[in-house]
C-alpha cells in the first residue's frame, strides 16, 4: 500500500505539462452523450433485472463484450475469472489512459418498487439468495458501456489509446477464493499491453443528483475482515460456573474492540472504525455453547496505525479471553486497500470533472468516507483517481435516501449522461495533453 502522503511522479509529470489541446470540444461530446443516452438507459435496466454475484457474471461479461467488439475494440474475455478488457486505439500514437467500471450484485432482497427489479436469485455460500443491484454497479457498467461508443466514434480524433476495464467482485473474494476482481484482474494482466499511465473510476451513492465529489490522497478506507473463535467448555445454563462461558467472553470481547478503537486512536487524524457485525453461538436457550465465532470490519486510513490497532485488538481479546478460562483465535483478512487519489492527478481533475458537471457541482475536497472499494488496488499499481456521483431520487434529501447495500437502494437514472460525459472527457483530457 503506498503512503498516505506520498507525492508521484506522476503528479510532477502533470504539473510540467500544462498545455491542453483540446481536440475534441465539448459540444461534440455533449451531443454523442446525447445520442447514447437512451440506449444506457436500457442497458442499465437490463443488468438490474440479471444481477449476478461476484465471478459469476458471465452474462454481464457477454452483452459487455459483444458491445465492445461491435465497436472495433480489441477485447479480451476471462480476465480474472469474468472480467472484461477493451482497447481502443485512437487514430493517432499517444498516451494510455483506463476507465474501469465494477460488474457484480450483491445477495440482496430487492425492495425498490421498481418495474424492472429484479428477480433473480444465486448461490452465496451453499445457500440459494436472492441478488440485486443494490449497489449501481448496473449503472457503472451501463456508463462505462456508453462512454466506449462514444469514444469509438470519436476515434479519428483521438491521439493515443484508452482501455476499459470491466471489473468482477468488486464486493470481495467470495468464499473460498483467494484474490477479489481488481487483484485477480491485475494478477493475470489487465494492466499489460497496453499499460495505462493512469485509471479513473466512479461510482453512485447518495448526493445531489448532477454533483461529483472526491478528495486528494485517502478518499475511501482499507477494509479488513475479522473473524474471532473463542473456545469454552460446555454446560448447563443452570450451572454456568461448571463450564466456560463463551457468551459472557464474546459480550467481553466486543466491549473491548469498542474501548480501544474509541480509546486508543486519535479521532482528529485519521477516522477509524471497528465493528463486530456477527456472533454466532448456542442451539438451545439453557446450553451454553463450547464456542462462538464473531466476525466484523475494520476501516482505517493509515497504515501504521491499523497495523497497531490489530496488534492491541489481539492481545487484548487473548487476555479477556485467559481470564475467563478460554481461547481465541484472531485473524484478519484485508478485502479492500486504501483508495489513494494521486494527489497532483486529483488536482488535475478538478477542471475536467466540472467541464462535465458544470460550475458549482464538482467537490474536490469531500470528507474521507469510511466504506471501501478495490478500484484501491488498480491504484497500488498505477496512479488513479476514484470519484463519486451524486444520485439521490428527485426530491429526496440525500441524508435520508437509502444508501448503498440498502434493499430500497434506487440510484437516479437522471445521472447516467453525467456519468459517461464524466468518463468521456476524462479520458479525451488525459490524453490530449502535451
Amino acid at each position: 500500500m503506498r503512503r498516505l502522503f506520498a507525492v508521484s511522479t506522476l503528479a510532477l509529470l502533470l504539473a510540467a505539462g500544462s498545455t491542453q489541446a483540446q481536440a475534441v470540444d465539448a459540444a461534440s461530446v455533449d451531443d454523442a452523450v446525447q445520442r447514447v443516452t437512451p440506449r444506457v438507459v436500457d442497458w442499465r435496466r437490463d443488468f438490474h433485472q440479471h444481477p449476478e454475484l461476484g465471478f459469476a457474471e458471465t452474462r454481464s461479461a457477454a452483452v459487455i463484450a459483444d458491445h465492445l467488439r461491435s465497436l472495433g475494440l480489441e477485447v479480451r474475455t476471462g480476465v480474472g475469472k469474468t472480467g472484461v478488457v477493451g482497447v481502443l486505439h485512437g487514430a493517432r500514437p499517444g498516451r494510455v489512459v483506463a476507465l474501469r467500471a465494477d460488474m457484480d450484485a450483491l445477495p440482496v432482497q430487492e425492495a425498490t418498487g421498481l418495474a424492472f427489479a429484479s428477480t433473480a436469485t444465486g448461490t452465496y455460500m451453499g445457500n440459494t439468495v436472492p441478488v440485486a443491484h443494490a449497489c449501481g454497479h448496473d449503472m457503472h457498467m451501463a456508463m462505462l458501456m456508453g462512454a466506449a461508443e462514444v469514444l469509438a466514434g470519436m476515434k479519428d480524433q483521438i491521439a493515443g489509446t484508452v482501455v476499459f476495464v470491466f471489473q468482477p467482485a468488486e464486493e470481495g473474494a467470495p468464499p473460498g477464493e483467494a484474490k477479489g476482481g481488481a487483484a485477480l484482474m491485475i494478477a493475470e494482466g489487465a494492466l499489460n499491453d497496453p499499460k495505462p499511465e493512469a485509471i479513473f473510476g466512479l461510482h453512485v451513492v447518495p448526493g445531489r443528483p448532477g454533483s461529483v465529489f472526491y478528495r486528494p490522497e485517502g478518499f475511501m478506507a482499507a477494509s479488513d475482515r475479522v473473524d474471532i473463535v473463542l473456545r469454552g467448555k460446555q454446560t448447563h445454563g443452570a450451572w454456568p460456573w461448571r463450564g466456560v462461558d463463551v457468551i459472557a467472553v464474546a459480550g467481553q470481547v466486543i466491549e473491548t474492540v469498542n474501548i480501544l478503537t474509541a480509546r486508543t486512536v486519535d479521532p482528529t487524524t485519521t477516522p477509524t472504525v471497528f465493528t463486530i457485525a456477527t456472533v454466532d453461538a448456542g442451539v438451545r436457550y439453557n446450553i451454553i455453547p463450547d464456542s462462538a465465532t464473531l466476525s466484523g470490519t475494520l476501516r482505517t486510513f493509515d497504515v501504521a496505525q491499523r497495523d497497531a490497532l490489530v496488534a492491541r485488538a489481539e492481545t487484548a481479546i487473548d487476555h479477556v479471553a485467559a481470564a475467563y478460562g478460554a481461547t481465541a483465535e484472531f485473524g484478519v483478512r484485508q478485502n479492500a486497500a486504501l483508495v489513494f487519489n494521486d494527489p497532483g492527478l486529483s488536482a488535475w481533475l478538478a477542471p475536467v470533472l466540472t467541464e462535465a458537471a458544470g460550475a458549482g457541482n464538482v467537490n474536490p475536497a469531500t470528507p474521507p468516507t469510511t466504506v471501501a472499494e478495490d478500484f484501491s488496488y488498480f491504484q497500488q499499481a498505477i496512479p488513479g483517481v476514484f470519484y463519486h456521483l451524486g444520485a439521490s431520487p428527485d426530491g429526496v434529501d440525500p441524508a435520508q435516501s437509502a444508501p448503498n447495500h440498502s434493499p430500497e437502494f434506487s440510484p437516479n437514472e437522471k445521472v447516467l449522461p453525467l456519468g459517461v460525459k464524466t468518463h468521456v472527457l476524462t479520458a479525451l483530457r488525459f490524453l490530449e495533453r502535451r
